[in-house]
């Protein structure tokens, strides 16, 4: 009868162990979001309204810290993309709104180029969260960008 009972626990635990480490997994870039364009092509989907906070630093660091919102739209024709600001930065930083932030080009796996624009491109690092809903970018010696996904 003890035997049964410590067979019984020891199956409980690891059943309880297994269930614990599937809802434990964390989404890989292959398992976010994509969408199909007509061309067949599956890409990375980060379209839609995104809050920005822009951090200008090294050269631009007189430009401040600010906030924005940013529409992303992905071209269907090749899977770029380009970020437009939705309302205009703050004087000291005089960009209206309507105008691009950022633009780049993506594959399924996520971003594979990106250029921050303020005015002229600058290539840009980038780092996107797990689940897809927060992208890092950083244009050396000028701004890094947090794009929160509303």
């Amino acid at each position: 009868m003890k035997t049964k009972t410590i067979i019984w626990i020891i199956c409980f635990i690891a059943l309880l162990a297994y269930t614990g480490l599937v809802f434990a997994q964390t989404a890989t870039p292959s398992a976010m979001k994509t969408v199909k364009l007509p061309t067949g092509q599956e890409v990375f989907d980060i379209s839609g309204e995104w809050d920005v906070l822009i951090e200008n630093y090294g050269e631009k660091a007189y430009f401040g810290t600010y906030p924005n919102v940013a529409q992303i739209t992905i071209r269907e024709s090749d899977g770029s993309f380009h970020a437009v600001r939705m309302k205009a930065n703050p004087p000291q930083s005089p960009r209206p709104a309507g105008s691009l932030i950022m633009v780049g080009e993506l594959d399924k796996n996520g971003i594979t180029k990106l250029d921050v624009v303020a005015p002229e491109k600058t290539p840009s690092t980038w780092k996107i969260s797990e689940n897809g809903n927060k992208i890092n970018v950083d244009a050396p010696n000028k701004a890094r960008l947090t794009f929160t996904r509303k």
